[in-house]
């Protein structure tokens, strides 16, 4: 998929490109439906992004979600992590008030994992990163968290912020099932007129504390070499190939 970078802002143009959902919320995703499954919960998908993030939050019921949430604004647009973890913060706080978030451990395209921590902070919640089992109980979680060297068993008590690993489950299929029965089911859309702070300059590109200074998509190299002939021979030539690019 080709992506295309406002020249100016440094920000994606979003415009006419299909969504799916962050591979790493799906781990997020499996791990909340088999907390439901459980113990017993209800569960509210939540994420910032244009009219067309509404599909990645479908596709969500598809799998067991109750409800959907979408903030969308052109004045969330262009937003750092900070802005957007101050965005999510103010979404879920016009909700319910929820014992347990869980994040995914990051993004694939900004890769930071920090929005997660910085929402804890945001809501005022412990967080814990890392996260790669959860045993939940009535006031509060036992966690095991992957700290590298060692896995560290750590008890957390609700409300609190998770953010886990990959692989921490194996995400289920949609189902087509439960496609069909959620197929009425709204999404509830935010824009910064239903959250608490209405100050603009909160959000998007004026409340972000860090600046793009310049990106630039990738570009394409087309340019490439065939050999054949016998397996000493291409070695010898893959070798010196590698010495003429300063590879070796």
């Amino acid at each position: 998929m080709k992506v295309e970078v406002d020249p100016k802002t440094g920000v994606l143009q979003r415009e006419g490109i299909a969504h799916k959902l962050n591979p790493y919320d799906l781990f997020a995703l499996e791990t909340a439906l088999r907390l439901k499954e459980a113990i017993g919960a209800r569960l509210t998908v939540i994420s910032m992004g244009p009219q067309q993030a509404m599909s990645v939050i479908r596709e969500a019921y598809w799998m067991g979600v109750d409800a959907g949430v979408l903030l969308s604004d052109r004045r969330f647009g262009g937003a750092d992590v900070l802005a957007t973890a101050y965005t999510l913060a103010q979404g879920i706080q016009t909700l319910a008030a929820a014992d347990l978030v869980l994040c995914g451990k990051q993004t694939t395209d900004g890769d930071t994992a920090q929005v997660g921590p910085e929402l804890a902070h945001w809501l005022g919640m412990p967080n814990l990163c890392n996260v790669v089992e959860i045993k939940a109980g009535e006031q509060d979680a036992e966690v095991k968290i992957d700290l590298n060297q060692i896995i560290q068993t750590v008890r957390i008590k609700y409300p609190c912020l998770l953010s886990v690993e990959k692989d921490i489950y194996v995400p289920r299929l949609p189902s087509y099932r439960l496609k069909k029965a959620t197929a009425p089911r709204t999404v509830k859309v935010l824009t910064l007129d239903d959250l608490e702070d209405r100050d603009a300059r909160h959000y998007g590109l004026t409340g972000s504390a860090t600046q793009v200074e310049r990106i630039f998509p990738p570009q394409a190299e087309g340019e490439h070499q065939i050999l054949r002939d016998n397996g000493h021979n291409l070695a010898v030539a893959a070798m010196e190939k590698l010495r003429q690019h300063k590879l070796l």
